[in-house]
């Protein structure tokens, strides 16, 4: 198809969305919709892969009370380039690219020329890959995400798949990934330091090779006994199982870091005693507050520092796509048909699901209307 003919016409799209009908979106169904065409700067993407992300699982449920219905998940996407609009120099057709959590932002702002456009500061924040913009506005703006069949994305927001990595398993290193890399990577972690990693699921794993990759000593902090093999089989020095008082004990005031990626709402103090002498603990699982308030004492006793993180920008994320080619870093994976979906969400609910789960977008060609 020509470029011109291309940009003028709408891309028909298979979804599998909560749509406005169904209170809190329990339930994903297909759904057909249509992509804008394609303009100067934007590609074209066939969606091939797609990781299903925990925060996929709140935003359908509308847990953070923001959600926009109807709602199409999905920032964690592998797909094909199917066609370069005509000011597109990085991308051609027939690459193997990424998208992540954002297809936008205001360009302008510091942290956006700073390569760090998860922190925009324009009108509207960025404007994510479903549900529109992070700071929602009078004009409900939509996005519709990766469980789908085709991307429109500008090129400044893609990023590319190295060669190196499996694109079967390489989707959940666009949020898992560049999730747990970039406050490893901020706050310094190097050889030599001991880090601990709390919640050993779908960031958690990816945190644990990471670190490991970096030199680190880790350490993976888990509430269940089962999970002290497979910490372990991911390459972790040692595993802490949480509820075990004795262990806990023992690990007092031994990390340089700790890396928590719980997602729910959880009581954060007995991991600060964890902490050694100006050590820091940083969040990225959970969005909201804490189970119970944060023991000041505790921190400021020993000089501990506990923070937050958000995602990382699009340099960091093709960043951390380089670096697991190179560290031989893959998530673990298990591939699904999109009509699995609901039961996939189910197992996470109830955290019946060792790392992560991965759509096969040819699965679409089965899906009925």
């Amino acid at each position: 198809m020509e470029t011109e003919t291309m940009q003028q016409t709408a891309i028909a799209t298979k979804g599998y969305g909560a749509s406005g009908s169904l209170i809190g979106g329990k339930t994903l169904e297909p759904i057909e919709f249509e992509r804008k065409a394609p303009q100067a700067d934007e590609v074209l993407i066939e969606m091939l892969y797609c990781g299903v992300c925990h925060s996929d699982v709140h935003q359908v449920a509308n847990d953070w009370k923001n959600t926009i219905y109807p709602c199409v998940p999905g920032h964690e996407n592998v797909g094909r380039v199917t066609f370069a609009g005509s000011a597109v120099t990085k991308y051609k057709v027939g690459d193997i690219v990424g998208v992540g959590c954002m297809i936008d932002s205001c360009q302008h702002c510091e942290p956006c020329k700073e390569s760090e456009e998860q922190f925009c500061e324009g009108p509207h924040g960025p404007t994510m890959t479903y549900n529109g913009y992070w700071v929602p506005d009078e004009t409900k703006y939509n996005t519709f995400g990766g469980y789908s069949t085709n991307l429109v994305v500008k090129e400044k927001f893609v990023v590319k798949i190295p060669d190196g990595l499996d694109i079967t398993k390489a989707a959940p290193i666009l949020c898992a990934g560049v999730t747990t890399y970039s406050p490893l990577k901020h706050w310094g972690v190097k050889a030599g330091h001991r880090v601990g990693v709390i919640g050993i699921g779908g960031l958690g794993h990816m945190a644990v090779m990471i670190a490991k990759a970096m030199g680190a000593e880790v350490t993976a902090i888990t509430t269940k006994e089962e999970k002290r093999k497979p910490a372990l089989e991911l390459g972790a020095d040692s595993v802490l199982v949480s509820e075990n008082e004795d262990e806990m004990k023992a690990f007092e005031k031994k990390f340089d870091f700790i890396l928590c990626t719980i997602p729910e709402a959880f009581d954060i103090n007995p991991y600060i005693s964890l902490i050694r002498r100006r050590g820091s603990l940083v969040t990225v699982g959970l969005l909201g507050p804490y189970a119970a308030p944060t023991n000041n004492m505790e921190v400021a006793k020993l000089g501990r520092s506990v923070g937050g993180s958000l995602i990382g920008g699009i340099a960091e994320t093709q960043e951390v796509l380089d670096f697991c080619a190179e560290h031989s870093i893959e998530p673990h994976v298990e591939l699904i048909p999109i009509e699995d979906i609901n039961k996939a969400f189910d197992k996470i609910k109830d955290e019946d699901v060792r790392f992560r789960y991965v759509i096969d977008s040819s699965s679409f060609k089965s899906v009925k209307s």
